[in-house]
């Protein structure tokens, strides 16, 4: 017989009996799990198709937005990269009529920088068009008062208004080197007012356009025409040969210096916004050098270009301009000479083969209905021909980089 001492520790300790309540516990969870697994069975034989595989659903619910563990720096630099779009998603884009950046890039000549694996289908948001547009006019740096309205002038930081208000590079597409280039200008602007407004709408932006001073109201509709894109010029009478007789009052004469400078201010505060001046007529005027030197010395001084429309070959104009540093360009062609449909047309020919000769060419019509409508027509066609519109300040420009070509070279 076996002492306390020599007992094995506990081993002759009985379970106590059970609680009555333990067993009662233990019956209802049985009950539950056969319950439950009747349930199930009963919810896969209603869902699962024979012979199928099995589905569960549930509804997700989602969760409230939990406080940062981390500083901010932290959970970025923690957090993973953003996958790669897919090939499609620029096209996806585009169909919801959302630009991508390429598009952006293509139809304005703005660089678009992107940054990130995902840069080639980047989507991005196109700027106001307030952006890409004309400056306003008019600037306030660029006039002053007068008897007759608002002249143009030179700002005290250099600011020209042939500069500032000429239109922006990035208006332009992208034009590969050696591209030929087109100028189209359309005068006779103000006159009739159902023309102009036509003339605006119809002609793409890069065509320049010049107003008479002899229109009614000329401000809203030279502001229209900035609006829409296009460079606007002073069209100034000037006195002709002979028979050609008076363009209208305020005419630039000989006859009186004084009347003339006059008349030019009255013709120059008309409206605003312009990059500089054309001749109307102006035969005998242009051929008289005093004259002309006055008025490339007022336009100089106000920082404006002058424009030669070509009709007269006894102007003086070119050299007097380049004399007194007024940014120059001559018209190579009048477009609308004749005003017969098939005539426009051919005109529109020859300063297409003039600009692959020359890399340049300047046309010009008057803003009769028939030539508008043929000259939107000739300029929607350019780019599928190989050619570029452009506005005239680029040709402006390109004369004066060739004018400084040629002084460098004469030292």
């Amino acid at each position: 017989m076996l002492d306390d001492l020599d007992r094995p520790l506990g081993m002759d300790r009985k379970p106590p009996p059970p609680k009555a309540g333990g067993r009662i516990w233990r019956v209802v969870g049985a009950a539950v799990v056969l319950a439950g697994v009747a349930l199930g069975a009963t919810l896969i034989a209603q869902k699962a198709p024979s012979g199928g595989e099995t589905e569960a659903l549930a509804p997700i619910q989602p969760l409230a937005p939990q406080p940062a563990a981390v500083a901010p720096a932290v959970a970025s630099a923690l957090a993973p990269p953003l996958a790669a779009p897919s090939p499609m998603a620029g096209a996806a884009a585009a169909s919801a009529g959302v630009e991508t950046a390429q598009q952006v890039e293509t139809e304005s000549g703005v660089k678009v920088f992107r940054g990130g694996a995902a840069a080639p289908g980047a989507v991005i948001l196109r700027p106001p068009e307030t952006l890409l547009a004309l400056a306003p006019a008019p600037d306030r740096r660029l006039v002053e008062n007068s008897r007759y309205g608002l002249l143009p002038r030179r700002a005290a930081d250099g600011a020209a208004p042939s500069r500032v208000y000429a239109r922006p590079p990035a208006m332009q597409p992208p034009i590969k080197p050696g591209t030929p280039r087109i100028v189209l200008v359309v005068g006779g602007m103000g006159l009739n007012r159902a023309a102009t407004e036509a003339a605006i709408r119809r002609l793409p932006g890069a065509v320049t356009l010049a107003f008479a001073p002899y229109g009614a109201n000329l401000d809203p509709l030279a502001a229209a025409a900035r609006e829409a894109g296009h460079e606007i010029l002073l069209q100034a009478p000037m006195e002709p040969f002979g028979a050609d007789g008076s363009p209208g009052p305020h005419m630039l004469t000989l006859a009186d210096r004084g009347k003339a400078e006059e008349d030019l201010r009255w013709q120059m505060g008309r409206f605003v916004g312009y990059i500089g001046v054309m001749n109307f007529l102006g035969g005998r005027f242009t051929a008289d050098a005093d004259a002309t030197r006055s008025l490339m010395r007022e336009l100089a001084a106000r920082g404006l270009d002058f424009v030669d429309d070509g009709s007269s070959p006894r102007s003086l104009a070119a050299g007097i301009a380049g004399e007194n540093g007024v940014g120059f360009v001559k018209a190579d062609l009048r477009l609308d000479e004749s005003s017969r449909p098939e005539a426009i047309e051919a005109a529109l020919l020859r300063l297409e083969t003039l600009a692959r000769a020359q890399g340049v060419a300047v046309g010009y019509a008057a803003g009769l209905p028939g030539a508008v409508d043929r000259i939107a027509g000739f300029a929607a066609g350019l780019d599928r021909r190989g050619l570029a519109l452009v506005p005239l300040s680029a040709a402006v420009g390109a004369e004066r980089a060739a004018a400084t070509v040629k002084n460098v070279e004469k030292r």
